[in-house]
């Protein structure tokens, strides 16, 4: 059964999560016959924004197969129009209830926009701008006294939940109505695990806040 609420996909995801932990994931979804069946359409349960980290592969470690999880993934999973406009179809194209936020410990994307502030440069290229798209979570972990780097993933994580749930005015009235939740989660590498933190059920009203607002942390969202 494909789960249709926020908390049956957290649920899924977690079940998931503990068979790819343990050692006795179900591939499942992945067969020739499944392939066949959704090639006509899809009706993800979870829209994994997720960091590019080629050692976060969300099917894998999620233990899902073809069509289960709709998957966007940038460096830091840092949020601009492409990926708002991904998540957008997800959840009103496809109904997809649950967006899940996934970063990891160790990040590389935070690590050099930390450096980068620190030394007062900025990378050549457009990883500018990879660099401050973090920015806002490094001012926030300052503010917060986090100096170390998993503490500043998980802010980074919180503050990417936040930031979505600011700009895309479809999201937070899902959100609003019900009909979506927002999780953040955070994985670890050497253990393969993840856990929660930040969370907006969707039992809790959500309301578009002003883009500028972004890196304050709402006390209902703090990891």
């Amino acid at each position: 059964m494909t789960p249709t609420t926020p908390e049956q996909a957290l649920a899924e995801l977690y079940a998931g999560n503990r068979r790819f932990v343990t050692g006795a994931p179900r591939h499942p979804n992945q067969d020739a016959g499944h392939r066949a069946a959704v090639a006509d359409g899809q009706h993800p349960f979870a829209v994994i924004v997720g960091c590019s980290d080629s050692r976060l592969a969300a099917e894998i470690i999620f233990d899902r197969g073809l069509g289960d999880l709709f998957v966007v993934r940038t460096a830091g999973h840092t949020v601009g129009p492409e990926v708002l406009g991904s998540v957008e179809y997800a959840v009103t194209v496809l109904g997809t209830p649950l967006v899940v936020v996934l970063g990891h410990d160790s990040c590389g994307a935070v690590q050099a926009a930390r450096e980068s502030v620190r030394t007062g440069t900025s990378p050549a290229g457009h990883l500018g701008a990879l660099v401050d798209a973090v920015a806002p979570s490094l001012l926030r972990a300052a503010r917060e006294g986090v100096e170390d780097v998993d503490g500043i993933v998980d802010i980074h994580i919180a503050q990417t939940v936040e930031a979505l749930l600011a700009r895309s005015a479809v999201v937070a009235e899902r959100v609003s109505a019900g009909r979506c939740g927002v999780v953040g989660m955070s994985y670890r590498l050497s253990a393969g695990e993840v856990r929660t933190v930040a969370e907006v059920p969707a039992r809790t009203p959500a309301t578009a806040l002003p883009v500028e607002a972004t890196d304050q942390a709402p006390a209902a969202l703090a990891g």
